[in-house]
């Protein structure tokens, strides 16, 4: 492993509690360094990465993955950035061999690669792509007859299971959507299958939903899905080194004691493929909303018809590259603001990542500009461009297990972005944040309508429908006099080590939601061409994405107080612990439901007596569970909370230079209070007790998880045991927004 730059910053170190003496920056000011940093935007410039970067496929191990990083290195060092790279090893398998056939009467071998189109990058690339491939899939050689498992979520092994058809011994196929690719895969092997197949349907992303590529952006007959199968959900990054970076010395798990490694082989096909493979399919017709859009008969098969399908992968150690680039801060360098956006792509990855990672770089140059200009950051700012992320958060996960103290110590925010398409701001994070977010979009306007960004975004959450927290989120929206709401994040990128597994204060913003990128996501198709023409013609979202970022980036550098604002996520948690109350009631009212029907063999009297069936399984009684301890620490928090934002605008400005390090020191490490170091059940890599990405949903958030998961998966012993642990924890935030307003009041 090469020397971090990172590390390089601690000899400059100064001790918080000597930081040099500043006043306030007068606004006047910041809207003036904003201005200089917008006019150093240049979406021509962007246009220009981004043609770059996504000319050859850059998975890992591809020669244009290390091109584009040595490229990148090089121009943070021209910019004026303290830069170099940083090296992992870590396990990547790569396909050698793989086959997808029908046996039969008529047989068919699925193709297993994409065309080229013509006067697109598919077809100049000099290159080649990985063909249909998933990661972390087990290798396999099978035949067995095929089950079809419409998304192949928990519900749908239920329906099959009153259907009576097993997936015991079979290979399914489930259609991409409603879930988590990795589930897919996971739950079939839960079940006994011994493989499964993944296809895009037209329903969800292709001609249904518009024209196919390159007529329209939508999905191509023979595109394929690629991505990851790693069971994330016990840890994310390298399989064999949990919890420690892996670096050259790093000691490994053998392959076949990685648990976050699948058993059985995997494939993704596109829905020209599929349609031909499931048209021979027999059984039962499909339920009716197990049906998507190509023009076959659906049918749930499990018969005598054979599939074979055969993986063999090259698995082994293989170097990853993370461009790590420093501005020393000249007021506090042992503060860290962390800005990332990864740089590896399925294939070419014009939209996902290089349209954030593009932007970013648009960033780098323009703060180096400002450098330049003599412009001097407060802090110090830290540049990552991330590789490795579409298998699973690898290198971000990598670099932050091997910097976690410094992180823990340093990091006073991490912000992230990915892929971005035209469209209104999305914004995640630690709700804590919320204040922080509307400055960030304060000036920000949007290129199309000509509106505030900020009107935007709360124009469409209060269209929002759904959950209750939807509905919470809409209300916040609607009242101008409250903060920007955001969301709570789950996983899906790089920001997942830093606020789950450290508990850094983490943001996370993207423009998308019209510009349309879904029919080419992990495809060979995600190219420049069909970026610059369906996704963010003219690259002005992209640019938006760049400012948008930039005022995170300058306004967290600058600020001379902390950047939380307590009761925003004091209200939050309030919700949360509503939001557990209601689940544990519907849980209990669907439960006894279900007994009263079994008890009254509706179901057996309701079937279709032509053919199969079986009941549902009953559902475990929940108990009345005792939320008193969480509802206490809600109340201690909103009290700490209004006690510190009050005194934090009364006083905030009166410091002194040695109280303000004070409480700078202590507000950076407060998102840590919310860790438990036990960590979640089941996934104990996760240890922030207020968000994580559920265990069966994949990217989406659950918040106050260790609960609402304990309820959802009828854990019951489990949930009193993390109502008192997250109680803990919200006390020990508040315990520490107290320590502040203590420091505030005595200061004044």
């Amino acid at each position: 492993m090469r020397r971090s730059a990172l590390l390089a910053l601690a000899g400059f170190a100064l001790p918080a509690c000597v930081a040099l003496a500043q006043p306030p920056q007068p606004a006047s000011d910041q809207a003036a360094l904003i201005a200089q940093f917008d006019g150093n935007i240049r979406p021509g410039e962007i246009r220009d990465f981004n043609k770059l970067l996504s000319a050859e496929p850059n998975h890992v191990g591809s020669p244009h993955d290390k091109a584009n990083a040595d490229f990148m290195l090089a121009q943070f060092k021209s910019w004026g950035w303290d830069a170099r790279i940083e090296e992992f090893q870590v396990l990547y398998p790569t396909p050698l061999d793989e086959k997808l056939e029908m046996l039969g009467p008529k047989p068919f071998t699925a193709t297993l690669q994409e065309p080229p189109i013509p006067d697109d990058s598919s077809s100049t690339a000099k290159n080649p792509a990985l063909p249909a491939y998933v990661e972390y899939q087990g290798d396999g050689d099978v035949t067995a007859p095929l089950v079809y498992v419409n998304y192949g979520g928990f519900d749908d092994y239920e329906r099959l299971e009153q259907l009576g058809i097993s997936v015991k011994g079979k290979i399914v196929i489930a259609r991409y959507g409603q879930g988590w690719r990795g589930l897919k895969p996971q739950l079939a092997q839960d079940h006994g299958a011994i493989g499964c197949i993944i296809y895009s349907d037209p329903a969800d992303d292709g001609y249904s939903v518009d024209l196919p590529y390159p007529d329209g952006p939508a999905r191509p007959s023979q595109g394929i899905q690629r991505g990851s199968v790693m069971d994330m959900m016990i840890y994310p990054g390298d399989p064999l080194t949990p919890g420690v970076g892996a670096t050259q010395k790093a000691q490994r798990l053998p392959r076949e004691d990685a648990p976050t490694i699948l058993k059985i082989p995997v494939l993704p096909i596109s829905y020209g493929d599929a349609a031909v493979i499931m048209a021979a399919m027999d059984g039962q017709v499909a339920p009716a909303n197990w049906r998507g859009h190509m023009a076959i008969t659906y049918r749930v098969g499990g018969g005598d018809a054979p599939v074979h399908m055969m993986v063999k992968s090259e698995w082994s150690l293989k170097p990853i590259y993370d461009v790590i680039a420093v501005m020393k801060g000249s007021i506090w360098p042992d503060q860290w603001v962390v800005r990332g956006n990864h740089h590896d792509g399925w294939v070419f990855g014009s939209s996902d990542p290089l349209a954030g990672q593009s932007a970013m770089l648009e960033e780098a140059k323009a703060l180096g500009a400002m450098k330049k200009a003599g412009w001097k950051p407060k802090r110090s700012i830290v540049y990552a461009s991330w590789d490795a992320e579409e298998p699973m958060l690898l290198s971000s996960t990598e670099w932050a297990e091997t910097h976690a103290e410094e992180l823990r110590n340093k990091a006073v925010l991490y912000i992230n972005s990915d892929g971005n398409s035209r469209g209104v701001l999305s914004i995640g994070g630690s709700e804590d944040l919320q204040k922080f977010a509307g400055r960030v979009m304060t000036g920000l306007t949007d290129p199309e309508t000509g509106l505030p960004v900020a009107d935007r975004r709360r124009a469409r959450l209060q269209l929002a429908s759904g959950s209750d927290h939807t509905r919470f989120m809409a209300r916040q929206a609607a009242d101008p006099a409250k903060d920007m709401p955001i969301d709570a994040l789950g996983s899906g990128s790089d920001y997942t080590p830093f606020l789950q597994h450290l508990g850094v204060a983490t943001i996370d913003f993207g423009y998308g939601g019209e510009g349309n990128s879904n029919g080419v996501y992990h495809s060979r198709y995600d190219t420049f061409e069909h970026h610059s023409k369906f996704v963010d013609p003219g690259f002005v979202y992209d640019a938006m994405l760049a400012k948008t970022v930039g005022r995170a980036v300058i306004l967290a550098t600058d600020a001379d107080l902390p950047i939380q604002h307590a009761g925003n996520f004091a209200d939050a948690s309030a919700q949360y612990v509503t939001e557990l109350k209601g689940l544990a009631d519907e849980q209990r009212r669907m439960a006894e439901a279900r007994l009263t029907l079994l008890t009254a063999r509706a179901y057996e009297r309701a079937a279709d007596p032509t053919k199969p069936h079986a009941d549902p399984a009953p559902l475990k009684a929940v108990p009345d569970f005792d939320f008193g301890a969480l509802e206490q620490a809600v109340d201690v928090l909103k009290k700490s909370a209004a006690a510190y934002d009050g005194a934090i605008a009364a006083h905030g400005g009166k410091l002194s230079s040695g109280n303000r390090a004070k409480l700078l020191t202590l507000m950076q490490s407060i998102d840590q209070s919310l860790l438990s170091e036990q960590g979640l059940p089941g996934h104990s890599w996760y240890k922030n007790l207020i968000y994580a990405p559920g265990r069966f949903t994949g990217y989406g958030a659950k918040t106050m998880p260790g609960v609402r998961e304990a309820i959802e998966e009828e854990s019951f012993e489990d949930v009193t045991k993390y109502v008192v642990l997250t109680a803990v924890a919200l006390k020990a935030y508040a315990a520490k927004l107290d320590q502040a307003t203590a420091l505030l009041q005595q200061s004044s």
